[in-house]
This record gives C-alpha cells, sequence and structure tokens, in this order.
C-alpha cells in the first residue's frame, strides 16, 4: 500500500470539519500546486490553476446569484465546469444542486422546480430541450462554455470562504428509481468529513490519479473528486460509451484508482485488460450494490496487484461501511466495518443493539448524517430519527432501512431491504438471496428478483437474468437444487441488456413497471 500523503495527517483527525471550498487549498498548503489536479481533453489544471478558476467562478456565481443560499444548478457532462461547481458553488456561499446528464427534460425541470433553483448552468443542447414553464419563477440559464468565460471575463476572484461547516453545500437528487427524486441537503461538514475520511482510508497519496467514471451527481461521484484533491492527487473525469473506453484510459492516464457500482464491474471485466491499464493500478472501490463472490474472484483474478476495497453507503450519510482488502479474499460478501467518522448499530426489533449473528436495521450515527430531504418534513421524519441509545455520537442519526447482521469478528453483512423484501405465502424473503444464488451457478451475468402481486400468494418472486436463454433448463434446475421451495421463482424472464438507472445500477422500478404490466391481475 503506497504511503498516505504527507499533506494526510497521522493518526485520523478528530471530526472537525472546515468550508467545503477549503479543498481547493489543500495542495497549495504543502507546496504542490503545480503537481496535476484535473485532466480535461482540451488540457491539465494543476492545483494552483484549480484554486484560481475556483476563485474566478465563485466570484461570478455570486455576483450572477447575490442571495446566500440560493440553489445553483449544473447540467451538463463532466468537464470544468461540473468538476469545479462543487467548490465554486460552496466558496460563493450558494447551494449546488449537480443533475445528472443522463436525465431527460422532464426530470431535470421536476428538479429545478424542487429545489427553487435561481441559476442552471449546462450544456446548450440539454438547455435548449427544457420547455416553457420548465425554469423556476426568476431563474435564469447559462450554456457552461459562456459561463466559463464570462467568470474568466469578470476577473473576480473570491478568496476562501468562512462558511458555517454546518451551512448547507449541496442538494443531491436520487436516481429517483423508488419514485420521484428527492433532494438529500448535504452540509460543508458533511462533505469535508467525507473526502477526509474516505482519503484516509483507501491510503491516497498525491501522486494519485484517480479516473472520475461515475455520474459528479452521485455521492459516490462526487467524492472522487473530493477525496483525490483532498489528498492532493489528480483526477481523471471520464464519459464512456463502451468498457474497453475505460481501459484505453487507465492505460492512457496510468490510473491508479477506480470506483465502480456492481453493474459496471461485470461490464468491465468482460472488456479486454492490457496490461498497461492494469499495471498502474492500486485500488479499486465498489458501492452501489454489492459485489458477489464470483465477481469478487474475477476482479481479483485480472487485477492481482490492486486493493479491493467494497464499501457500502447511503445518499444520506454518504458512505457507511468498507470492507478492509486484507479480508476481501475470506470474506468476499462482508459490508466490513464503520468508515472513520461513522458509527454503525444493529438494532432488532424490540429496538434493541443486535446480537451477533441477529438480523436488524442498520442505523447510521455520527457526523456524516446528511440534513434531511429538501422540503419534504414527511420523508425526512421516517428516516432521519433520534440516534439509539446506545450510540456515542447521539444527536440525529440515518435509519437505513436496510437489514444486516453483524457477527462476532465484527464483520457486517447485508440481508436485504425492508421495504424489498418479497411477501410470499407468509414468508419474507431477501431478494438478494435469491439473486446470488442465481449468480452462483456462473450461467447468468446479472440478476434481479422481485415480487408482483399474485392472487394465492400475495407476491410471486419473478426472476430477471441477462445471459443466454439456452441455458434456462439448467439454471431452474440448480435453483431447484440451491433454495427452498418457498423462494423458487415462479416464472425467469431472459433480457439481452438490463436497464440501468442513471447512477449505473440495475433499474429495479423499471423492471417491476414491466412485470406487473404483464402480469396484471
Amino acid at each position: 500500500m503506497p504511503p498516505l500523503s504527507p499533506i494526510l495527517p497521522e493518526p485520523l483527525p478528530e471530526p472537525v470539519a472546515r468550508p467545503l471550498d477549503h479543498l481547493a487549498e489543500r495542495a497549495g498548503e504543502s507546496g504542490h500546486g503545480a503537481r496535476p489536479a484535473l485532466v480535461l481533453r482540451n488540457g491539465t489544471l494543476t492545483h494552483e490553476a484549480l484554486r484560481e478558476r475556483v476563485a474566478l467562478l465563485a466570484g461570478w456565481l455570486a455576483a450572477s446569484v447575490p442571495h446566500k443560499g440560493a440553489r445553483v444548478a449544473s447540467w451538463a457532462a463532466k468537464g470544468e465546469l461540473t468538476c469545479l461547481m462543487p467548490l465554486a458553488a460552496a466558496r460563493a456561499g450558494l447551494v449546488h444542486v449537480p443533475i445528472n446528464p443522463l436525465l431527460k427534460r422532464a426530470q431535470a425541470a421536476h428538479i429545478l422546480a424542487d429545489s427553487g433553483t435561481s441559476l442552471v448552468i449546462g450544456t446548450a443542447s440539454r438547455l435548449a430541450s427544457l420547455e416553457p414553464g420548465d425554469l423556476p419563477d426568476g431563474c435564469h440559464a447559462r450554456e457552461e462554455n459562456a459561463a466559463l468565460a464570462a467568470a474568466a471575463d469578470l476577473g473576480q476572484a473570491l478568496g476562501p470562504s468562512q462558511a458555517d461547516p454546518q451551512d448547507l453545500a449541496a442538494i443531491l437528487y436520487t436516481s429517483g428509481s423508488t419514485g420521484r427524486p428527492k433532494g438529500v441537503m448535504l452540509s460543508h461538514a458533511n462533505m469535508w468529513l467525507g473526502a477526509v475520511s474516505v482519503a484516509h482510508y483507501l491510503g491516497m497519496a498525491e501522486d494519485d490519479v484517480t479516473l472520475a467514471v461515475l455520474p459528479l451527481s452521485f455521492d459516490y461521484g462526487q467524492n472522487q473528486l473530493l477525496s483525490t484533491w483532498y489528498a492532493g492527487g489528480s483526477v481523471v473525469p471520464l464519459d464512456f460509451l463502451f468498457p474497453k473506453d475505460v481501459a484505453k484510459a487507465c492505460a492512457a492516464h496510468g490510473i491508479t484508482t477506480l470506483a465502480a457500482v456492481p453493474p459496471l464491474w461485470v461490464q468491465l471485466v468482460e472488456a479486454g485488460w492490457p496490461d498497461a491499464a492494469r499495471a498502474p493500478l492500486r485500488r479499486l472501490t465498489n458501492s452501489g450494490g454489492a459485489l458477489t463472490a464470483d465477481l469478487v474472484r474475477q476482479l481479483r483474478g485480472l487485477f492481482p496487484a490492486a486493493r479491493l476495497f467494497p464499501m457500502y453507503g447511503l445518499t444520506e450519510a454518504f458512505r457507511s461501511t468498507f470492507l478492509d482488502p486484507a479480508l476481501v479474499d475470506a470474506h468476499p460478501t462482508a459490508m466490513g466495518r464503520a468508515i472513520p467518522f461513522a458509527e454503525i448499530l444493529v438494532i432488532n426489533d424490540a429496538g434493541e443493539v443486535a446480537a451477533h449473528g441477529e438480523e436488524g436495521e442498520l442505523v447510521h450515527c455520527g457526523p456524516l448524517v446528511a440534513q434531511g430531504y429538501w422540503l419534504d418534513a414527511g420523508r425526512t421524519a421516517e428516516r432521519f430519527r433520534p440516534a439509539p441509545d446506545a450510540s456515542t455520537y447521539g444527536g440525529t442519526a440515518v435509519w437505513s432501512g436496510d437489514r444486516v447482521r453483524r457477527e462476532a469478528d465484527g464483520l457486517l453483512y447485508f440481508a436485504g431491504r425492508r421495504d424489498a423484501m418479497i411477501k410470499s405465502a407468509g414468508n419474507r424473503i431477501s431478494p438478494q438471496e435469491i439473486e446470488e444464488a442465481a449468480l452462483a451457478t456462473g450461467l447468468v451475468a446479472e440478476a434481479a428478483a422481485l415480487g408482483v402481486a399474485h392472487p394465492r400468494l400475495g407476491q410471486a418472486v419473478h426472476l430477471v437474468v441477462r445471459g443466454e436463454e439456452r441455458q434456462g433448463e439448467e439454471l431452474a434446475r440448480r435453483l431447484q437444487r440451491d433454495l427452498p421451495n418457498f423462494m423458487q421463482p415462479q416464472a425467469i424472464h431472459w433480457r439481452a441488456a438490463m436497464p440501468l438507472n442513471p447512477n449505473g445500477k440495475i433499474d429495479r422500478a423499471a423492471l417491476q413497471a414491466q412485470l406487473d404490466e404483464e402480469f396484471r391481475p
């Protein structure tokens, strides 16, 4: 493992936050301003240039939207604007609302209206797709290159802010896989401490180069920037069409850190990886869904020199757990233990701390807990509740709704989402258990188990898989062998490709809607 950068204090400091925009100053504090910070298609910004561009963009934003706490949105592909906005908006005293560039007009319009955005900056084609009435009253739009040029022309550089770390810094909208997207409110402290935590447990250094393939509107994607810059490293943003593009970029830029979600890892292990792409990699990180034991084996075989960090996270608390790479081979399906600055409790149905091996709800306490859902007191009250009495941090905790268990060795294991459980003939069935059984056969590449309304059972188990349909009989036979009768899929549906949501995860809502329509009682 590479040593921690000298600018990362060791041991890990107490969870003391600073204004988010101070991340732009980190490398300069240790005299590394000339090192690359952001590698774009049309050039490279050093850390010194990054500080200058953040200051200029912040000055223009403050002049354009002079109301502290106003929301400013970005809706563009990865580039200078979308990479600088998290820091520049924070420095200007504004709240950044990043919109996934894969979203369509109606979804973007909902986010703009819900957040009450005052300024949206985006690519010309995306802005042109907006219809009359899509922009909130008083909101104006600006094309991204014009905005960057205006910031440079104005020349009004804004110095580091003195913001209260508890002030709101960003609203990140979920993908909307369970209804309309809801905005998660993140403070300067949430994002600063998230960057500090990840940089430390990943052991990031100033010579690290991160390939940013995940959407910057995704908390995991945004942290690619923040944790790397905290360590004084370099980020290479990439919007890719094919998995082989990722391998090519890794070779071209000497990538040391690659983050992905499980559906993307499935595609990446199927792509060709030349030695030049694999050799520089120091670490692989996964979140947004659990890795299967088979996928762990594939990744370890393909990248034997890279440390694999399986992680579990919640947008409402950024990140909760990681598995030490030294334990991955022996415990490939474990969630690991709490990340720095997080306290993870398992609370059973009686409201008490669960015993070892007992299933309960994962409750996340500590300074990474978000401030709730934007303008949604009802849903905030459901998810953000007082921490259990056993909590060291106390205060407000995120009650995740995820069912987990902690074994005697301290490792956590995922059991399933409470609201995703399939309820069939009086049985509560974890979709993940069925999916893992299907994937373990080696006959399918991806799997999603769903409950579909049934007049006798309440819900019937349906399994959607990606693979070769000629393997159908063998898959059914293996599932009969490996799963109890009440877990057996009533139907197996074969797909050439699985639908994905904007964050690259399997779009369960889309699959559910298809099955509900096809098998409507």
